[in-house]
């Protein structure tokens, strides 16, 4: 009894190798897939805040050209 009772922790011993190497796989997989996203990600951030900082620019070229665009629309129709 005492050679199964080896064996049993042996062949315990082998399949938590096992079960360790698929889970380091598996860890390395991901990794490597988050790693991706998280490079997109930065890139994506960077092209969303070139696109705020247009944005915020061409509203306050907006901002600033507005009362002239409002003050020649009512000229315009005032006039006879």
């Amino acid at each position: 009894m005492k050679g199964a009772g080896k064996m049993d922790v042996e062949a315990e011993i082998r399949d938590l190798k096992r079960r360790v190497g698929e889970l380091e796989g598996s860890f390395q997989f991901l990794t490597t897939q988050i790693s991706g996203v998280h490079r997109d990600l930065l890139a994506f951030q960077e092209s969303a805040t070139g696109r705020f900082d247009q944005l915020h620019q061409e509203l306050r070229s907006l901002r600033q050209d507005l009362p002239g665009i409002v003050g020649d629309a009512v000229r315009g129709v005032l006039r006879p």
